[in-house]
């Protein structure tokens, strides 16, 4: 049996800008818990979470890292995310699993724009949180400015809870407002400021609670025993933030958050059951952290080890788990026998026998488990909302560079596929290309770093493709009858189809209004099929069609010749009709773009994004710096972080994101149909 219990368990997420400190400071909480017996440095590539290669080259964070660990008679699974933008798949993904988030905050810079957005996400899984304002010790510092700047972007329920003794190079410590005792101790200015502090935190966690309101208002005095309860109660129900201070580098207030994650951030027997659904009724069914129920497990990461193959990593809702037994996977509607159960230090796995309701663990070399799935008893089935991950923002093409690396490229990266569900990989029909699409630059760039240092495979990048899309924009009804006679039986099929634009991002339709068994019911999915198959390969520049309602309408079949063939041929050759009268436009991807300068550059940056047919959205400030945000066309900005350092000495830094589709302007899309049309020329005469 495992050694703890559902309310001994504490699962946590490390999440920020990037830059912040996230990974310092899981160094610091391991160092501190005893867990690791070494304080290891992102500089030296020593730390227990960035232990791949390319982020011990590149100094920052690109995969998640679960590190688990026991505490005060607490286990503990801590996971440290990536803050860039590029990698917020594996952000994501980790919000699944886990109940609670620490929030870091540069002292200097205050609430970054990396950190509002994942703020945003732990508002959707309903998180409870505290936060640390990371590096006191820096120059520069104004805490007050960067208290008010919490409070006016997450709320007034975010509360001081310890307090800095100096600030910058004469950073000496903390006060826990929460310790009378450790008020006693300050003299003077400092005594007086940490009561009122007190004070202001009290209020707050009175103001949640409609008994100790009223006591409090009465000028009643609340008990330690009160107020602990009140204010754990109020974390847990998301309406309470803590805020706490430090500097994970000089080991500065990382006691004081050990005691927060122990104390009063909530277990999992502690949050609200999680209501999924029954994979056999689709009803809502409900998840308790109970290990006395069905076992019922999701899958939020899996893990290309080296050494032990696929790592499969998953949270338990409800039930236990033995190792060396086995689970079903509702997903793949299969049983899976399992080895041993592991928990995870960083790149260290622990084999563990059992474990219980509300857990993080692993398990190595499953067959037909992938990230996603959701696994339970197989009397008891449950379906695991799936997480909607953004869509990748920008393409590059592929061509391995020697024969034997052609032999390896499928396996390779269909691990990488399966390891990250932001990067994807498709073979495109037509141009025979091989397309890698991501997040971005940097992650396709360590994608394909990968691919030579993990999988020894080299490829020849292509030019950065932009995901464009096509639609139509206006409604058109069309027949296409589709006949071949030769030798024996022949083909026929015939549909009418009607096509009409739908709102942006709301994908496909196919509608049968099919009556009287005008083309037989076992025709029907034939046609669909013909459909889709013809808006993947779109109607003006090869691009996917989306947005749209197809409606079969009509038709005629002949018993004899007709086929599901036949009948697929009519409905792509009917879309690609219907869809050149429909008047088709060309879509591009925008991206929410967030250029961080100083004062002085705004202007020549500004002027550059409207340059890119960029549109200011509005500004903010961040420190010392100001926020330009703007939507801008992906194919504006493929050369724009080389030039914007040119153009800030270095000074500038910005954040991409997909935002939404939208038409592409005539001349520009005209300028990409005509390429598009003269390549296709140059196919076909070869």
């Amino acid at each position: 049996m495992a050694d703890y219990t559902t309310k001994d368990i504490r699962n946590i997420v490390l999440i920020s800008h990037a830059g912040s400190g996230k990974t310092s400071l899981a160094e610091a909480i391991l160092h501190n818990a005893g867990a690791s017996n070494r304080f290891g440095k992102v500089e030296d590539g020593t730390t227990v979470s960035d232990y791949s290669d390319d982020e011990k080259e590149r100094k920052v964070s690109i995969n998640s890292s679960v590190l688990s660990f026991d505490y005060r008679g607490k286990h503990i699974n801590m996971i440290d995310t990536p803050g860039y933008a590029d990698f917020i798949g594996e952000v994501l993904s980790c919000f699944t699993a886990v109940d609670n988030a620490i929030v870091l905050v540069d002292a200097v810079e205050g609430v970054e724009v990396g950190t509002e957005r994942v703020w945003s996400l732990a508002n959707q899984y309903n998180l409870s949180r505290i936060i640390f304002i990371n590096k006191m010790n820096k120059e520069n510092i104004d805490f007050e400015r960067v208290i008010e700047d919490i409070r006016d972007r997450f709320g007034k329920g975010c509360v001081l809870v310890t307090m800095p003794i100096g600030a910058g190079p004469g950073f000496k410590g903390v006060v826990d407002l929460m310790d009378t005792s450790r008020l006693e101790t300050l003299n003077g200015d400092e005594k007086d400021k940490a009561l009122k502090l007190r004070n202001a935190l009290i209020e707050v966690i009175a103001e949640k609670n409609d008994e100790l309101l009223e006591k409090y208002l009465e000028g009643r005095e609340l008990s330690p025993e009160e107020i602990r309860n009140g204010f754990k109660k109020g974390i847990t129900l998301g309406e309470i933030f803590p805020v706490f201070c430090g500097t994970s580098i000089m080991d500065i207030g990382i006691k004081e958050i050990l005691s927060a994650i122990v104390g009063i951030l909530p277990s999992p027997s502690e949050r609200p059951a999680k209501i999924d659904k029954d994979a056999a009724t689709n009803e809502d069914k409900e998840l308790k952290a109970d290990v006395n129920a069905p076992f019922a497990a999701n899958v939020f990461k899996s893990i290309s080890d080296p050494y032990v193959g696929q790592l499969t990593i998953f949270r338990i809702f409800s039930g236990r788990l033995k190792s060396d037994t086995s689970f079903y996977n509702a997903t793949k509607q299969a049983k899976e026998r399992i080895g041993s159960l592991l928990n995870l230090f960083g790149k260290e796995q622990k084999p563990v026998p059992e474990t219980i309701a509300g857990d993080i663990t692993a398990v190595a070399k499953l067959k037909n488990t992938s990230t996603g799935d959701s696994l339970c008893d197989e009397k008891n089935k449950v379906a695991f909302a799936k997480v909607s991950f953004p869509e990748p923002a920008m393409s590059f093409s592929v061509k391995p560079k020697s024969r034997q690396d052609e032999d390896k490229i499928s396996v390779a990266l269909h691990k990488l596929t399966a390891e990250d569900n932001t990067f994807v990989t498709i073979r495109d029909e037509q141009t025979k290309e091989l397309i890698v699409s991501g997040m971005g630059n940097l992650h396709l760039d360590i994608m394909i770093n990968r691919l030579k240092k993990r999988f020894h495979v080299e490829v020849e990048k292509g030019t950065p493709k932009v995901a464009y899309k096509e639609t139509i924009k206006k409604s058109t009804k069309v027949q296409n009858k589709y006949k071949r006679q030769t030798g024996g039986h022949g083909q026929y099929g015939d549909v009418w189809i009607q096509i009409e634009p739908l709102e942006r991002e709301k994908g496909f339709e196919f509608v049968n209004k099919i009556v009287g068994g005008a083309i037989p019911r076992n025709y029907i999915p034939a046609v669909e099929k013909g459909v889709v198959e013809a808006m993947s390969k779109g109607v003006i520049a090869g691009y996917p069609m989306v947005d749209m309602r197809v409606t079969l309408c009509d038709g005629s079949y002949h018993e004899v010749d007709s086929s599901d063939m036949a009948f697929k041929i009519a409905g792509s050759g009917a879309l690609r009709k219907a869809a050149m009268e429909a008047n088709p436009v060309l879509l591009e991807p925008i991206m929410d773009v967030d250029v961080i300068v100083p004062d002085e550059f705004m202007g020549d940056i500004t002027g550059n994004l409207s340059s890119r047919r960029g549109r200011i959205a509005g500004m903010d400030v961040q420190g010392k710096s100001q926020v330009i945000k703007a939507k801008v066309p992906l194919s504006e900005m493929f050369k724009y972080a080389s030039e914007l350092k040119s153009m800030t000495g270095g000074r500038g830094s910005y954040t991409m994101r997909f935002s939404h589709y939208e038409e592409v302007p005539h001349k520009i899309a005209q300028t990409i149909i005509t390429k598009y049309q003269e390549q296709r020329k140059a196919e076909q005469e070869k």
